[in-house]
């Protein structure tokens, strides 16, 4: 074994599968066997895994200015345009963009600049943030303590009080129902729970929540209709910041641009990485709006700089691969195509895993789902220690598909972008063969409640 300390890895079963290279929707092992990446690598490979174009973007400025920091007022043209395309895209006004290499840098800056701005108009007190239950936001120590998964926060001491992180409710009807609980009466009950928070806590100490628009680590969870209208009112009644976490949702994703314009969220705050770049280059982006920018400028002339910021902040091939990959977006149409295969591949899970007796809820917006496994299909009991999560994904692997189980025994889909109709046929053809035989094998040991 190599002396690697792997992320996110049982570190008793390391090195199970080496990759070695890609094409298109594919990867293929050392051993030479082909699978389809069902889950675009971690939610991120959106162009799949050989656009020469992003290559050669990155290749050609890395012959150009391979590197450039961004400090003490040096800039490069390729981190303006990309500023000034992504302020133009995002639904925030008069947006500013601070660049970093992953989703979890993004999320810890965000936290940081939003005590920086209180402190800067004079209310110290507002620095609480809300985050939900089974909420995934990264893995730094801030962004770690927002996330609310046992696996991430487990071992770590996450400093949550001290970081004066809130948690409320997850939005997920199929598990969080109680009764005979209709789906309107399960989104008024948890965020009466949310209201009552917020008052106990006072609003004037609560800076923002933050949300996935759609999850992805702890699940795809899609909240029902209603809940982000009746959220965002709430929070905005009590002047608390709308902080959408698009590192999963942006660009194509849910089938629109972002997940906010998919789920109807206007937010204050964005942040972005995977997709942003196709996942060839690291970066990811903390959208600000610009009334919170304007505030934070005294501060930073009184001390004589702004604090904050990474050797990598603005990378020129970081922002190369943004800018190729943005452009491509927009000029294949991929968004669209995105709906357009992502409804196909919605209407697909449905038909033919509703009715598995594995399967307890198909969900999902666009290119991203999960099949929620579960031991009693009418009851929704799960599988005990995340067992049938394990069980599918090696049997997916078996039948040359590369997913990934979250939540215990959710089966996660995020394809590429690029993933054509045949292509889905293709896997989930593959998938109903692999659920069959896990269903058989879990049935064998006895766990299943059937």
């Amino acid at each position: 074994m190599a002396p690697v300390v792997y992320p996110t890895t049982n570190l008793t079963a390391t090195e199970q599968m080496c990759l070695e290279r890609g094409e298109g929707i594919y990867v293929f092992d050392d051993k030479g066997n082909k699978y389809i990446e069902g889950l675009a690598g971690l939610w991120c490979t959106s162009l799949g895994y050989d656009n020469k174009e992003v290559i050669a973007a990155i290749t050609d400025q890395l012959n150009t200015l391979p590197f450039s920091h961004t400090f003490g007022g040096k800039t490069h043209q390729p981190l303006i345009d990309l500023a000034e395309k992504l302020a133009a895209m995002v639904p925030v006004d008069d947006a500013y963009i601070f660049f970093g290499n992953s989703g979890s840098d993004a999320n810890d800056s965000h936290y940081k600049m939003l005590r920086y701005y209180f402190n800067a108009i004079g209310k110290p007190e507002k620095r609480k943030i809300i985050t939900r239950e089974r909420g995934y936001h990264g893995v730094t120590v801030a962004a770690g303590s927002l996330t609310s998964l046992p696996a991430n926060l487990a071992h770590f001491d996450a400093p949550v009080e001290a970081l004066s992180i809130l948690r409320t409710d997850a939005p997920h009807y199929y598990t969080g129902r109680k009764g005979n609980e209709t789906e309107a009466q399960f989104v008024d009950r948890i965020l009466q729970n949310l209201e009552d928070q917020i008052l106990a806590e006072d609003p004037d100490t609560i800076a923002a929540m933050i949300m996935e628009p759609i999850t992805g680590a702890s699940g795809v969870i899609v909240p029902p209709e209603g809940y982000y209208e009746k959220l965002q009112a709430l929070l905005r009644k009590h002047g608390i910041l709308v902080w959408a976490d698009e590192v999963i949702t942006g660009f194509g994703r849910t089938g629109a641009d972002f997940g906010c314009t998919t789920m109807g969220i206007k937010p204050d705050l964005m942040t972005f990485a995977k997709q942003l770049s196709s996942a060839y280059f690291p970066i990811s982006a903390s959208v600000i709006p610009g009334w919170m920018y304007k505030e934070m400028v005294a501060p930073s002339n009184e001390v004589g700089v702004f604090g904050h910021g990474y050797t990598y902040s603005g990378h020129p091939a970081a922002c190369a691969a943004a800018l190729k990959t943005l452009e491509i977006y927009e000029r294949d149409n991929l968004f669209g195509h995105a709906a357009e295969v992502g409804d196909y591949l919605q209407a697909e899970l449905r038909r033919i895993f509703t009715d598995h007796p594995l399967v307890g809820e198909v969900r999902g917006k666009g290119l991203i789902a999960a099949l929620e496994l579960v031991s009693n299909k009418t009851t929704g009991t799960t599988i005990a220690g995340g067992k049938g999560g394990a069980v599918a994904v090696k049997a997916c692997q078996d039948n040359g598909v590369i997913l990934r189980a979250v939540a215990g025994n959710a089966l996660a889909f995020c394809p590429p972008l690029i993933i054509t109709k045949p292509e889905i046929d293709d896997m989930l053809t593959r998938v109903k063969t692999a659920l069959d035989t896990s269903y058989e094998s879990l049935k064998a040991e006895g766990l299943l409640d059937s």
